[in-house]
């Protein structure tokens, strides 16, 4: 207990800190009879002042009795460095230094402090990142890897048909991916409500969900049935409607499948979400499997060329969506009980779909608009930039297991009922670090097998020499693009959707102004692809400003109580 004695006041412009205990006060309190040393600001203590609204969360039991009288709630700061024979929070000397999480006393309070040190926390939180992004990397490698075999396998045979996979590809997957709202939609709202361990609420979500994606999938089945040689005689121009026919055979086959892959995108979701990436990487690698050896058969040994491997592909993703669909079962879920929402909960979907939407529309609007400048300088550029796009989907996916890292943790740590925002932020440098790294060296591998051995795509010397042209803003756009993910993922956890949704649409006007021009002043495929990696930076930058900032989802506390707040309200 501490002698009521000497009273004595802290100045408020400065924070100070009292020696065997971390404290942080603007209130008098008292002073025990046996010796302390209060020292000014440490050189080394960086102070950023959080906005006035800002509370922190916990009670501080431990600290109770070192108060005389009533006192404010303690006011947490962020710190830069902190010299090791100044611990905050720990309440021992010499320990670590830097920045760490939030310590806890031997009652479970918070305290402000660093934990057990902030090296060996990220250290470890970047080996349980990779144990979770590892096999879920895989997940996004193979639908882009499928497309990559169609591409090897055809280019060896007919460049005509290896141009047409050009705009067939873009009706097949590039649309498939504005439908990633209904993944992310089932990643948030699953991940949500396990972190406020509401397991039958997350029943509810995945049933609603899997009905609204088998809808959807039959609606696009449909459209592609009766629209898919108008979309892609509109797509093509006058100028190359000699590959329509080619591309129309692969769209009609593939459209087949689109229930199937609708189902097993949001089932896969659900099991990221429950933080299992072995299921479904067990499932889509049978998938590939069935696909590669579709290919070698209708392709290689019959002779089937462009409609042999749109075969290959459909049956893979039937076999990708049983799987699935059995791996969530395997959880404990039931897969098989779809359910019609309400009015309420389609509103709820909408909210958090909606700018969702808008994001991948977006995204896919630019890469649309990439491929149709490109189609329109001839056939050669088009096969060279089908080749190099079918990489860059192939390289970029490498980053997408960030993306589905953050959705899968970041809610625990900012709505769930042990939300934690310096955890959070710990987390996200640690998503960084492992972008930046795994960017460098899939922008270097990913650069070497078109600059190196070109001719495992195609035989023709015009094709391999427009794709050595786009090598560098190639390297350059994948670089960043794991980084950019992470951060991406970090907004959508946050359902920060509106600044994400806006910052897409405004990337997606001045970036399709910018191909239009570009295009139009002759400047070729490496215009256009230096225009893409100027999109990358641009949104990684973007990402970077908006969850750094004070008053950013991860810093201002306000900004996540509104959201619990909302979230808690539907």
């Amino acid at each position: 207990m501490l002698a009521p004695s000497a009273l004595l006041h802290l100045s408020t412009s400065t924070p100070w800190i009292l020696r065997g205990h971390s404290l942080l006060s603007h209130r008098p309190f008292r002073l025990s009879s046996h010796p302390f040393s209060l020292i000014q600001p440490i050189p080394t203590i960086t102070y950023v002042s959080p906005p006035s609204s800002s509370k922190f969360h916990g009670r501080a039991s431990a600290l109770s009795s070192s108060f005389s009288g009533s006192h404010d709630e303690i006011k947490p700061f962020d710190v830069g460095e902190i010299g090791s024979n100044e611990p905050f929070g720990n309440g021992e000397m010499g320990q670590h230094s830097g920045i760490g999480e939030i310590g806890s006393n031997k009652a479970g309070d918070e305290i402000l402090g660093l934990g057990n040190g902030a090296s060996q926390s990220i250290w470890k939180q970047m080996k349980d990142i990779v144990m979770f992004a590892g096999p879920a990397t895989g997940l996004w490698v193979c639908g882009p890897l499928m497309s990559l075999i169609d591409t090897a396998v055809i280019g060896q045979s007919s460049s005509l048909e290896l141009a047409a996979l050009g705009p067939g590809t873009v009706v097949c997957d590039y649309l498939s991916y504005v439908f990633m709202f209904l993944a992310v939609a089932t990643s948030n709202m699953v991940a949500t409500a396990i972190a406020t361990k509401d397991r039958k609420e997350a029943q509810k979500h995945i049933s609603i969900l899997l009905f609204a994606a088998f809808i959807c999938g039959m609606g696009m089945l449909l459209f592609t049935k009766f629209f898919g040689t108008q979309i892609l005689t509109a797509f093509t121009g006058p100028k190359n409607i000699h590959i329509v026919p080619a591309a129309n055979t692969y769209v009609q086959i593939r459209g087949l499948a689109w229930p199937a892959v609708l189902v097993g995108l949001v089932a896969q979701s659900a099991s990221l979400a429950l933080k299992d990436s072995w299921g479904p990487l067990k499932a889509l690698t049978i998938a590939s499997l069935v696909n590669g050896i579709g290919d070698i058969i209708l392709c290689g040994v019959l002779g089937y060329g462009i409609a042999g491997a749109a075969w290959a592909t459909m049956a893979s993703q039937f076999v990708a969506g049983f799987m699935m669909i059995d791996s969530l079962n395997k959880m404990g879920f039931d897969p098989y009980s779809m359910s019609v929402p309400s009015s309420t909960e389609l509103l709820l979907i909408f909210e958090l779909a909606a700018p969702v939407f808008i994001t991948m529309i977006s995204k896919v609007a630019f890469y649309t608009l990439l491929t149709y400048f490109a189609t329109s300088m001839g056939t050669v550029t088009i096969a060279a930039h089908q080749v190099m796009i079918g990489l860059y989907c192939m390289c970029n996916v490498w980053g997408e297991s960030l993306t589905q890292t953050a959705q899968s943790f970041m809610p625990e740590l900012i709505y769930g009922v042990n939300r934690n925002l310096a955890k959070a932020r710990a987390l996200l440098q640690s998503l960084i670090i492992l972008g930046s790294l795994s960017g460098f060296l899939i922008g270097s591998i990913g650069t070497s097998f078109p600059w190196l051995c070109p001719h495992i795509f195609t035989n023709d010397h015009d094709i391999i020499r427009e794709m050595h042209k786009v090598l560098l803003p190639y390297f350059v756009a994948l670089m960043v693009t794991p980084s950019m993910d992470s951060l991406e993922g970090t907004l959508l956890a946050a359902r920060d959707l509106r600044f994400l949704s806006l910052s897409m649409a405004g990337c997606l006007v001045v970036g399709g102004v910018l191909l239009w021009n570009t295009a139009g002043r002759g400047c070729g495929l490496s215009g256009c692809w230096w225009i893409l990696a100027a999109f990358q930076w641009v949104r990684f930058l973007l990402s970077l400003h908006r969850l750094t900032v004070p008053q950013g989802v991860l810093y201002y506390e306000e900004f996540s109580d509104r959201a619990l707040g909302h979230l808690k309200a539907t």
